[in-house]
């Protein structure tokens, strides 16, 4: 059992990591790659360090902490992403990566006192741009290391300043171009709830057991510039009209399965010239879909596509799809899901299983090796906002379990089971 010397540790070090990206409203704005994303990094590797984590990069910028205890096996993985959204929470991604360094680090000196011999090494893993803000598509990290994305044609993705993924990993120094990833046998991620819940059923954790699909693709919308003025109405191709009005269909999409439900948006959009006098010529918008029921998620993209044809003529537009990200409704597997229950019922702390309406870089290690993902409690349900909060005392009750189902991972029991998808 954690002391309480222990357990202050662990806060006062999320209190540290909290520090950097810093925002005056309490949250935290560090996006993949820029300079507050490297500084923390930096101390990351510097507190894996002074522990006897090696630190490690790989050729798209994941960071590992590597816990060598089994010469020539492979490793656990176990962590989530440090980056954030802009004018982000504290908490999403960050608690899961400094959850599974802390758990890692008990088990070590656990297993050093009572002689313990694991079969499997640990890795805590801090995953290159999960959030997919600043360089686009989101779970970048893990999707080059599952094989879902090309690693070079990922490194060379820029962001709207025409900076690449290469060059800015390369200039915050946490990238190697010759390093290899170590070789997993199974992941563990633990992250807040980022919806409302565990807090309103008054449960402290969820043991995911499944993901909603996804439907991310990014449309253009291309009209012709022209004078906002002088230019008459009905000689206008406006390319900003045509994307509000797909804009308005997205929306009327999901009140339309509001039963199911669906949750759909367009949370992304550009447009040029962008001048006050002159109409949008191009306007380049990201549509984000979600839904437990995928072949609900499918009907909504086709009735969405189809109602291109009378925008296209009200607004005298063209729109096009240039770029799409999506994710299967998969299930993790079975034998985690029992392994975390068990876990969490041996704590006596009260749970339930859950689906996951987020994305996470579980999303794409479930399909590579046996997964276990889990949920804490997030207050009011508030993520990706400067007021996401969760209570301490969920905060130490999930690493708690972090850290018994990790022992249990790194001691083969979730051998045997079989990956989500097709792997590698």
């Amino acid at each position: 059992m954690p002391t309480p010397q222990i357990d202050q540790a662990f806060l006062e070090d999320f209190r540290a990591l909290s520090a950097f990206g810093a925002t005056p409203a309490g949250g935290v704005d560090r996006q993949a790659a820029t300079a507050a994303d490297g500084a923390q990094r930096h101390w990351f590797a510097g507190w894996l360090a002074e522990r006897g984590f090696s630190v490690r990069y790989d050729k798209i910028g994941n960071q590992f902490g590597l816990l060598d205890l089994v010469p020539g096996a492979p490793y656990v993985f176990v962590g989530s992403h440090l980056d954030s959204q802009p004018l982000g929470g504290r908490f999403d991604g960050a608690y899961g990566v400094l959850a599974g360094a802390h758990a890692a680090w008990r088990l070590a000196q656990r297993w050093q006192a009572d002689g313990t011999e694991p079969k499997y090494n640990l890795a805590v893993v801090n995953w290159f741009n999960e959030e997919g803000c600043r360089f686009r598509p989101s779970l970048m990290g893990s999707g080059v290391l599952t094989g879902k994305f090309d690693l070079e044609a990922t490194l060379a993705i820029a962001d709207e300043a025409g900076t690449t993924v290469a060059a800015a990993l390369a200039a915050i120094g946490t990238i190697d171009p010759e390093g290899e990833a170590p070789e997993p046998a199974a992941y563990a991620e633990i992250h807040i709830e980022q919806g409302p819940e565990l807090e309103r059923e008054g449960l402290a954790i969820g043991v995911v057991d499944a993901t909603w699909a996804a439907k991310k693709f990014e449309l253009l919308v291309r009209g012709e510039q022209s004078h906002t003025g002088s230019t008459p109405m009905e000689f206008r191709h406006d390319a900003l009209l045509g994307a509000a009005l797909v804009i308005a269909a997205v929306r009327d999409q999901a009140d339309r399965h509001a039963d199911v439900p669906l949750h759909a948006c367009v949370s992304y959009l550009t447009l040029e010239p962008n001048s006050p006098v002159t109409t949008a010529r191009e306007v380049r918008l990201h549509v984000d879909s979600r839904c437990a029921d995928e072949r609900v998620l499918e009907q909504a993209k086709a009735d969405l596509f189809a109602a291109f044809a009378q925008i296209e003529e009200r607004a005298r537009v063209k729109i096009e799809q240039v770029a799409a990200h999506e994710w299967g409704n998969l299930a993790y597997q079975p034998e985690g899901v029992k392994l975390a229950l068990d876990v969490v019922d041996g704590l006596g702390l009260p749970r339930r299983t859950i689906m996951t309406v987020a994305g996470h870089d579980s999303t794409n290690m479930k399909d590579l090796v046996p997964t276990i993902m889990l949920f804490i409690p997030s207050v009011d349900g508030i993520s990706h906002n400067e007021r996401e909060y969760t209570e301490d005392k969920d905060l130490l009750a999930g690493l708690r379990v972090l850290t018994e189902a990790l022992a249990r991972m790194a001691q083969g029991e979730l051998d045997g089971a079989k990956p989500a998808g097709p792997g590698l």
